[in-house]
């Protein structure tokens, strides 16, 4: 038997017919969107998501939640939608203007951690800021540290310092390419350069296709803007610091083999493959 159309569907309802959604949608993790941006809407837990699944969700709440599911199936990124991401223990502000930041940049973010350890008062750089993850990571578990962070892009950078005034944490932030004139020595150089191949960008995920080029692609073989980086770190990196990239596992033993002024170690990812590269002078 039918409700009468005057009667507010359940959240349990909403949220079945948004999972369905999604699924036709091709939207990765449909429930888990779905959830999420229910949740967004209603200010709610998970916990209070599934104790309120019987109860009525009102129109206005229901109109909110129609024009994000519409965008959603339209491959909008949730970040976007949502206005953050949880990356490490940091809450970060994502707009189209900067890379979202991915969960295994916070791999990156732990090796250069263990690579400080020991470092009293480093000076670090994170080249190609973004949002300012990496920076703002560093600066919140190095509190010892003095870290700077570059972007290219101008409204990167303006998002980076809005995050890092958000979360009260002392980063300098310069325009420019690459390490932007800033002096040396480094005790760490840090940085996700793009580093996907241009032949990447017709096939890469529809949300994908929402981060900014400048931060995706990186040459015919991904390593157009890494190969200067080096370069470049070869006169800032200290005596005893570190070069730490991430890089496509497609290249990153292309890139080591390159490197022979370094002593080069190759990390995995979470997923094992090589992905993270760490170099000494």
């Amino acid at each position: 038997m039918s409700l009468p159309e005057d009667v507010p569907p359940t959240l349990g309802d909403l949220l079945s017919d948004l999972t369905r959604r999604f699924g036709r949608a091709s939207v990765p993790s449909a429930r888990v969107d779905a959830e999420l941006l229910v949740m967004h809407v209603l200010n709610c837990t998970r916990t209070e998501l599934v104790l309120r699944r019987e109860r009525c969700v009102m129109s206005n709440d229901r109109a909110r939640l129609e024009e994000l599911a519409r965008r959603r199936c339209g491959r909008e990124p949730l970040q976007h939608l949502l206005g953050e991401v949880e990356w490490g223990d940091l809450i970060l502000k994502v707009t189209p203007a900067a890379l979202i930041p991915r969960p295994e940049t916070e791999v990156l973010l732990e090796l250069a951690l263990r690579e400080l350890s020991g470092v009293r008062d480093p000076r670090v750089l994170d080249i190609g800021t973004g949002t300012g993850a990496l920076a703002l990571g560093i600066a919140r578990a190095r509190p010892d540290a003095q870290v700077w962070a570059t972007d290219l892009s101008a409204d990167a950078l303006e998002l980076a310092r809005e995050n890092a005034e958000h979360l009260g944490l002392p980063v300098t932030f310069a325009l420019g390419h690459l390490h932007a004139g800033l002096a040396g020595p480094f005790d760490l150089i840090v940085s996700n350069p793009p580093y996907l191949p241009l032949a990447d960008a017709p096939v890469v995920a529809p949300e994908v296709r929402r981060d900014p080029e400048l931060a995706l692609y990186a040459g015919e073989d991904g390593l157009a803007v890494a190969r200067p980086l080096v370069h470049e770190a070869q006169v800032l990196v200290g005596p005893q610091g570190v070069l730490a990239l991430e890089l496509d596992p497609r290249n990153v033993a292309l890139l080591a083999a390159e490197m022979s002024a370094w002593h080069v170690e190759v990390q995995p990812d979470l997923t094992g493959r090589a992905r993270f590269l760490l170099a000494r002078r």
